[in-house]
C-alpha cells in the first residue's frame, strides 16, 4: 500500500537530482553583447549605480569603460585573490562602421577567477544598463567546473599560477611603488584604474600596455587574436593585484587565453613571445620606487 507514496517521493528526488546536474552543466561564454542603441552608456552605467573607475582606448575605434558597485567590491572581498575580478569593462567599438557594445559576462569572471559569488546582482545591473543580446567569445560556452580549473593546454598555468612581481616591507609601501612605477611610464605601461578591496589588503591596478611592451602590447595582442565580429575588446586592460606585502599579475599564457578560449595554437604560437613582454613590463611597474 506505500508503493505509491515512495515512487512519489523517488520521482521528486530524481527530478531534483536532474535539475542540478543540468544547472552544474549550464554553460558561459566571456562576453555579453550589449544594445548598440545605448545613446549614452557611461550614464547608462551610473544610472544603474556603478563607478566608473577608469576609461582608456587600447587602440583606434576602441573605446573601454571600467566600472564597479559595491556588491562587486564586497563579492570578490570575500575570495582569495579575488580582486582580479573587482571590476568589470565596458567597451565600444566601431568595426566596419557599426558600433558594437560589450561587456565582461560576471558568471564567466565569478568561475575563471575562482569566487564564492555568482556575480549575479552585477549580471543584473549590468543587463539593466546596457542589454543582453547573446553570450560570445567561444565558439562553445564552457561549464562551471571546466572554468575553475581552467588552463589553455595541461603544460600552461591557471589562476593559481600567477607571478610575483615584487614583494615589499608593507601594503601601503606596496602600492606606493606602483603607484610610482606606472607613473614613471616605462615599457609604455600607464594606469588606468585602481580599485581598492573593501575590508582587506588588496588593490587591484588596471594598466595600458603600449608599443613600448613590445609583443605585450594592446594593439599588437588584439591585432593577432581578436579577428571576430563582435570583437572581444573587454579583453583589455590587464591587472596588476598588490595583495598584502607582495604585486602579483596573472600569466599571460591563462589571462589572454580566458579571455580567447578558442584560440587555435597556430594563432596562439604567434604571440608566444607576448607572456615574456607583459612580465617584465609589469616587472619594472611594480618595482616603480626602486
Amino acid at each position: 500500500m506505500k508503493i505509491i507514496p515512495f515512487f512519489g517521493t523517488f520521482l521528486a528526488g530524481f527530478m531534483l537530482l536532474t535539475a542540478f546536474a543540468a544547472k552544474a552543466e549550464e554553460t558561459m561564454m566571456p562576453y555579453i553583447q550589449g544594445s548598440p542603441d545605448t545613446a549614452d552608456v557611461r550614464a547608462a552605467l551610473t544610472g544603474a549605480g556603478f563607478e566608473i573607475v577608469g576609461d582608456f582606448s587600447p587602440y583606434a575605434g576602441a573605446q573601454i569603460i571600467v566600472v564597479t558597485n559595491d556588491d562587486l567590491k564586497n563579492a570578490v572581498s570575500q575570495s582569495d585573490f579575488g580582486g582580479y575580478g573587482a571590476a568589470m569593462r565596458v567597451s565600444i567599438t566601431e568595426v566596419d562602421g557599426k558600433r558594437e557594445i560589450a561587456y565582461n559576462n560576471p558568471n564567466y569572471i565569478s568561475n575563471i577567477y575562482k569566487m564564492s559569488s555568482d556575480l549575479a546582482s552585477v549580471r543584473s545591473a549590468l543587463e539593466a544598463a546596457l542589454g543582453n543580446q547573446g553570450e560570445f567569445g567561444a565558439k562553445q560556452g564552457l561549464s562551471a567546473k571546466k572554468l575553475r580549473s581552467y588552463r589553455y593546454m595541461i603544460s600552461m598555468p591557471g589562476f593559481g599560477g600567477h607571478m610575483n612581481l615584487a614583494s615589499y616591507g608593507s601594503h601601503d609601501a606596496a602600492l606606493t611603488a606602483v603607484e610610482a612605477g606606472l607613473a614613471q611610464g616605462k615599457y609604455d605601461v600607464a594606469k588606468v584604474y585602481r580599485v581598492d578591496v573593501p575590508g582587506k589588503e588588496e588593490t587591484v591596478f588596471g594598466v595600458s600596455l603600449g608599443a613600448g611592451a613590445n609583443t605585450g602590447g594592446d594593439a599588437h595582442v588584439r591585432a593577432t587574436v581578436d579577428q571576430e565580429t563582435p570583437r572581444s575588446t573587454p579583453h583589455f586592460p590587464y591587472e596588476m593585484l598588490v595583495s598584502g606585502n607582495n604585486v602579483y599579475m596573472l600569466g599571460a599564457r591563462f589571462r589572454i587565453a580566458q579571455s580567447f578560449p578558442s584560440l587555435t595554437m597556430g594563432t596562439f604560437m604567434k604571440i608566444s613571445s607576448a607572456p615574456g613582454d607583459i612580465k617584465t613590463a609589469l616587472i619594472e611597474a611594480a618595482n616603480g620606487a626602486e
